[in-house]
Order: structure tokens, then C-alpha cells, then sequence
């Protein structure tokens, strides 16, 4: 595999990709720890769950927040040197945290790190698409979806066992030597900033980058505040949301240099391909909310088991990733895309009508069809994201992707657990019934099916699109 990059060479792309595996795995890994340790952190720190949940939600606030952002700081000041300054943050915020005093500081400490975590996150995939030649960017990936899920799957398991032994400020301190090899591998391997990018003559939207925060932001805290109920605090935000995204597109249209350009916003392929990521996440979400329910309450597993029965889902993905980036190569990004989706729709039909009866197998099945298919889709539609936009232009459009997966998992949160919640008829999830929850479960998968399904005819009249201008 030959070095393509128009940067110039810094050292081997399969060491290049090794640190980029590195950067997009911890991201993932520190959210699912900090999950794991929210019990123990409360007793640490005498607070209650709902301030100790600001442990969670401040640090992907702030990814959710910079990610765009970041991405485009990378396009203008240069993509390596963000990139390890980005390690370097999140591997300072990480020992920070590991030694905060109180709840306060580690907050504080997580934002620092959810600043790097950001970087990361956005210069990624966009630094994997420079440093492999074009017919293998489906490999690269669908490397990378692997090692999102290969975090994801090692955090509660690590978490747990780190917390059980040294207590839980020691897994915000796992992180810091996992950046410092990043670090070491990225300096060495990640190809030099052109001159035109080093010298940073271009001025930045100050304006548009506020406001694309404060929407994010907002509407981040709409779909989360409440724990599930939407009351006068979710409105608020949410109008505030609207309203921030509003004032964006109309200071995106005048500014000299806009964060996002006009170009990327009127991209009806782009947008057709991001939102189809934010539903896909959302619905991918559900499983997460609704599997521990129907585990424990309809097929009557305990916590572990149970848990065991949750990891399957993660580490189908882990394995599935590489494979369906090399499917990528082969076959191209439409094909597969649309293969993922179909999978994906033949998941969420079979689990809006799953009987109990069927046991832990009848449930595995279509989860494991899911999570292959939301690999596929993954893979597929991040290489014709990554490899449709312009070089110039690849930070921001890896931070737009980055970004519409992330609001699809926190809308899937809100979203798809209100939706539940209603197809149960219950005052309380908690306490519902066997029979309840099995009506909640397949309400939200027919929802889930038919999100699919306009999801599939959408990716499917844009690549018509695509293909008719091409060939006329």
C-alpha cells in the first residue's frame, strides 16, 4: 500500500493508520468507562446521579459542540499539528481527571478532555483518506468503524474491572499512556502540513462558530434534560436551537470565510448522506435503551447474563468493520450502502414483532443483523462522504459526519426511549410489565422500520441523482 498523500511522506501508512486507529478508539472508550463509574464516582464525590451524569454529558457536549469546528481549524491551520496538539489535550484532560479533587474539577477536566476527544474525532477519517490510495479507502474505514466499536465494547468491561481494583479514578488515568503511544505514532507517521496550510492567512468565522455551538449545544441539552420527559426547560432549549441554527445559515451566507461554506450546505447528496448517518445512529440507539428492559423483564436474565447478551451487538461490529470496508472496495459505495440499509430493515421488522417465546437467540439474531448492516451502511457511506468532498475540505466534512452521527445517538436517546415509553402504557418503565414492555419494544421498531425505510429511499433517489448527472 503506497503512500498517496499530496503532503508529502512523514512515515509508513500502516503505521499512520495504526495511530489513527488509536485516536478514533479512545474517544469511544472514554465515554463507555465513564458510564460504567458513575456509581462509584457518586459515592466518591457525595453527589447525587443527576449531577454525576454531568461527568458523561458535559464531556460529549463538548465533542457534539467543537467537532465541526475543530475539523475546519484543521482544514485552515493544518491537520497534523491539530492533530497533536488534539492527543496532547485530551491526554492532559485524562490526568486531570484522574486526579480532580471533586465533581466540579473532574466536570471541568472532562470538557478539557472532550476538547481532544473532539480533534481527534474530526481529523481522523480525514487524515485516513489522505494517507491511503482512493480503491482502499473503504478498508481504512471500516478499520476505523471497528476500532469505534472495539472501544465502545472494551469500556464496560475494562471500566468495570479497573474500578473493581484500583477504584474509578484510575480509568480516566488508562487513558494517558494509550495517547502518549498515539502520540508517538502520529508524530512519526502522520504526513507534513503543505506550505499553504502552514502559514494560516485565512481568517476564521469567530461569528458562525459561536452560533453553531450554541445550536448544538442546545439542542443537545433539549433531546437530554428531563430524563426523558419533555418539559418547559427541553422547549427552551429547543427554540433556542432553532433559533442559533437560523441566525448560522444566515451569517454562513455573508461571511468572507464561512466555517461551513454554502457549497457544503446546498450539497444535496451530502446532506441526503449525513442525515440518513443521524437516523441510522438514532435507531441503532433504541437497541441500547430497550435491550436491557426486554432482557431482564420479558426473558427474565439477570444483570450479567444480560450484559453478556448487550455485548454481542458491539462485538459483531468489531468484527464486521473490516470486512465490510474491503466489501466497499470491491463493490462500491451505493451497493453497499443500500445492502446495509436492508439489513438494517430487516432487523427492526422482525423486532417489531418478536414473540417472547423465542428466547435470547430470537433476540441475538436480528441484533446481530442490525449491527453488520449498520457496519456496511457505516463504511460505505463515510468513503463516498470522505472521498466526494474536496482535499481542502476534508477536516469539515469528517467533522459534519462525525457530528451527524453523534446527534443521531443523542436523539435516539430522547426520541426513540419517549416512544418506548408510550408503546408501554405505563406510569413508570421501570415497573411495567412483562407484557408492557414487549408492547413498548415493538412500538419503537416499527417506528425504527419505517425511519429505514425513508432512509432507504433517500440514499437511493440521491445516488439516481448522482448517476444521471455523471452520465449526462
Amino acid at each position: 500500500m503506497g503512500q498517496v498523500s499530496e503532503h508529502g511522506p512523514q512515515g509508513s501508512p500502516r503505521w499512520a493508520l495504526a495511530g489513527l486507529s488509536l485516536a478514533m478508539l479512545m474517544p469511544s472508550f472514554a465515554t463507555s468507562t465513564a458510564n460504567v463509574a458513575l456509581p462509584e464516582l457518586t459515592k466518591l464525590y457525595a453527589a447525587s446521579f443527576q449531577a454525576a451524569q454531568w461527568v458523561v454529558l458535559s464531556y460529549l457536549l463538548t465533542i457534539t459542540a467543537l467537532i465541526v469546528v475543530v475539523g475546519r481549524l484543521g482544514d485552515v491551520l493544518g491537520r497534523r499539528r491539530l492533530m497533536l496538539a488534539g492527543v496532547t489535550v485530551f491526554a492532559g484532560g485524562s490526568m486531570l481527571s484522574g486526579v480532580a479533587p471533586s465533581l466540579e474539577m473532574l466536570i471541568s477536566a472532562r470538557v478539557v478532555q472532550g476538547v481532544g476527544a473532539a480533534t481527534m474525532m474530526a481529523l481522523t477519517m480525514a487524515f485516513a483518506s489522505a494517507v491511503v490510495p482512493r480503491s482502499r479507502t473503504g478498508s481504512a474505514m471500516g478499520l476505523l468503524g471497528t476500532m469505534s466499536a472495539v472501544g465502545t465494547t472494551l469500556g464496560p468491561a475494562l471500566g468495570g474491572l479497573v474500578t473493581a481494583w484500583t477504584g474509578s479514578r484510575a480509568i480516566f488515568m488508562v487513558n494517558v499512556p494509550l495517547a502518549m503511544v498515539t502520540l508517538l505514532i502520529a508524530a512519526r507517521t502522520l504526513p507534513h502540513d503543505p506550505p499553504r496550510v502552514a502559514a494560516p492567512s485565512t481568517r476564521f468565522d469567530l461569528a458562525g462558530t459561536a452560533l453553531l455551538a450554541a445550536a448544538l449545544i442546545a439542542f443537545a441539552l433539549a433531546m437530554t434534560l428531563g430524563r426523558g420527559q419533555f418539559g418547559s426547560l427541553n422547549f427552551a432549549a429547543l427554540v433556542t436551537a432553532f433559533v442559533a441554527c437560523n441566525a448560522f445559515i444566515v451569517v454562513e451566507a455573508r461571511a468572507p470565510f464561512p466555517l461551513v461554506p454554502l457549497n457544503l450546505i446546498r450539497n444535496r447528496a451530502l446532506l441526503a448522506s449525513l442525515s440518513t448517518n443521524m437516523i441510522v445512529s438514532a435507531v441503532m440507539m433504541a437497541t441500547l435503551i430497550i435491550g436491557p428492559f426486554y432482557l431482564s423483564k420479558v426473558i427474565g436474565l439477570a444483570a450479567a447474563p444480560a450484559g453478556l447478551v448487550m455485548a454481542v451487538g458491539p462485538l459483531a461490529a468489531a468484527m464486521a468493520g473490516v470486512p465490510a470496508g474491503r466489501l466497499v472496495d470491491r463493490l462500491g459505495t451505493e451497493r453497499v450502502a443500500l445492502g446495509g440499509l436492508a439489513a438494517l430493515a430487516a432487523g427492526t421488522a422482525y423486532l417489531s414483532v418478536i414473540p417472547a417465546v423465542f428466547g435470547v437467540a430470537g433476540y441475538v439474531a436480528p441484533i446481530v443483523t442490525m449491527t453488520i448492516g449498520y457496519g456496511l451502511f457505516q463504511a460505505a457511506n463515510s468513503t463516498k462522504i470522505m472521498t466526494g468532498g474536496r482535499p481542502a475540505e476534508r477536516g469539515l466534512i469528517s467533522g459534519m459526519l462525525n457530528l451527524s452521527r453523534n446527534l443521531g445517538l443523542i436523539t435516539g436517546v430522547s426520541t426513540m426511549g419517549a416512544i418506548f415509553a408510550w408503546g408501554t402504557a405505563a406510569n413508570d418503565v421501570v415497573t411495567a410489565s412483562p407484557e408492557m414492555i414487549l408492547n413498548g419494544m415493538h412500538s419503537t421498531f416499527v417506528v425504527a422500520f419505517f425511519l429505514i425505510i425513508g432512509s432507504s429511499l433517500v440514499s437511493f433517489h440521491a445516488a439516481r441523482n448522482i448517476s444521471a448527472e455523471r452520465t449526462g
